[in-house]
């Protein structure tokens, strides 16, 4: 009797492959049997990714991106032979230092969204979905963190931040392109009438281990604020906490799958992805003290047992409901397991002298 006829994989094209949330988002791609073109910057970061995983060479492709921001970026990108089914966008522009907050971030991140929807709608007919690595802080008002007492965002919610205060300062700049970027992607959509749809993740503060980072040098922002209270370098005192609500990677990653697949009815619609419990530098000092007894003597002390520092309704929350709902998104890391798993990849990079 014959076999059973093989069902083609799924094809995506996964953007920004090389970052912190999209390596987790391509290794389980690949887990799950989609053919990935990832798109890179460099011939270097296509190696490295080779390098990680080799035993999926079958399964990948690779497209290159200087510039997301550019006119064009993706308009070869979104062309394959057979076509693409979707597009996972996690690629976003950003500048530590701009010289102008709107020419360096808020116009660069508009158009970021922008040129992967206007190179699908031209290049690629058969893509069905785009997924978008949106941010709480187009859903927060980011301004009165870690206010309002007791609000839960969700997904109806906007952060009111204007172009005249984003561009007041690159902190307000930062936050602000999240929430101005997303809304032009919603008012292109609703002018276009794209044959796909469309669907974000509004992402709350990302934690959780390393997929592809080799050196300690390459941590990202957030990840490094976490090794300096756990290797000490923060100083004698833990540093205060300025992102209280965050999400595990791997939670973050499954969420791009699970969107992928969910039915038609669940696209053109915002998901906020958010962990059920909060997070603070303390308690991380806390935990890694108790569990690796061994590194306690250089971790900061702090005040143990304090936690966030506030009373419960005392701070801003997510509601998270619309993501286990209708995303079907279960939310398996919690802070003391994201933190032990964490900490066994800086061990292991500072064993590796890098």
């Amino acid at each position: 009797m014959a076999d059973a006829e093989t069902k083609p994989a799924l094809r995506v094209l996964l953007t920004g492959a090389s970052g912190f949330i999209a390596a987790h988002i391509l290794k389980q791609l690949l887990e799950a049997g989609y053919w990935v073109r990832a798109t890179v910057r460099s011939e270097s970061k296509k190696q490295d990714i080779l390098k990680l995983y080799s035993e999926y060479e079958s399964q990948l492709d690779f497209a290159f991106v200087q510039d997301v921001a550019e006119p064009g970026a993706f308009d070869e990108a979104v062309k394959a032979e057979p076509g693409l089914d979707y597009i996972v966008h996690t690629a976003s522009p950003f500048h530590f230092h701009p010289d102008d907050p709107v020419k360096d971030i808020i116009e660069p991140a508009i158009q970021g969204y922008l040129s992967i929807v206007q190179a699908a709608q031209k290049n690629a007919p058969s893509v069905k979905r785009i997924v978008f690595t949106g941010s709480l802080s187009s859903v927060a008002d980011c301004a009165i963190l870690p206010g309002p007492a007791g609000k839960a965002f969700k997904e109806e919610d906007w952060n009111p931040v204007t172009l005249e205060v984003a561009k007041s300062n690159p902190m307000m700049a930062y936050f602000g392109s999240k929430t101005l970027s997303e809304k032009a992607l919603w008012e292109w959509i609703e002018k276009e009438q794209p044959s796909f749809d469309i669907v974000v993740l509004n992402i709350a503060f990302v934690f959780g281990p390393l997929a592809n980072v080799q050196t300690l040098a390459s941590l990202n922002t957030s990840i490094q604020g976490l090794y300096s209270v756990f290797s000490g370098t923060c100083g004698q005192e833990v540093p205060p906490t300025w992102a209280h609500v965050w999400v595990d990677v791997r939670d973050t990653a499954r969420a791009h799958l699970l969107a992928l697949a969910a039915p038609k009815e669940a696209g053109n619609q915002r998901y906020c992805i958010a962990a059920d419990g909060i997070c603070s530098n303390q308690e991380a000092a806390d935990i890694w003290r108790r569990r690796f007894p061994e590194y306690a003597d250089r971790i900061p002390v702090g005040k143990p047992g304090t936690g966030f520092g506030m009373e419960p309704g005392t701070y801003a929350t997510c509601d998270n409901s619309k993501s286990k709902k209708v995303l079907g998104l279960q939310y398996q890391h919690d802070y003391e397991g994201m933190l032990v798993d964490l900490a066994k990849d800086f061990i292991q990079l500072e064993k590796n002298g890098a």
